[in-house]
């Protein structure tokens, strides 16, 4: 699905995502501990990119990680926020 453009909204002051139109596979864990820069799949649809940590008993599916996250939360700021993800 790479190279992927797509517009994310903001959830809870600590999060972005996007509904994607069609299912994907998943392989879901309570998430535990949330850190800054976790992408993971909600559900079967939902793409999730965190910009805040915290713990939590919800379930996803992790997809990957952003290692530098300095100047995310400011990257992300408030609001929709149009982000590409690409492969290196």
């Amino acid at each position: 699905m790479l190279p992927l453009s797509i517009k994310m909204e903001d959830l809870n002051a600590n999060e972005k995502f996007y509904n994607f139109t069609s299912t994907l596979p998943t392989n879901a864990s309570v998430g535990g501990n949330i850190q800054v820069g976790d992408l993971m799949l909600y559900g079967n649809n939902c793409l999730v990119l965190f910009y805040k940590g915290f713990n939590t008993s919800y379930s996803y599916t992790r997809l990957g990680k952003i290692d530098n996250v300095s100047g995310l939360f400011a990257a992300l700021g408030s609001g929709d926020v149009n982000i590409r993800f690409e492969s290196q």
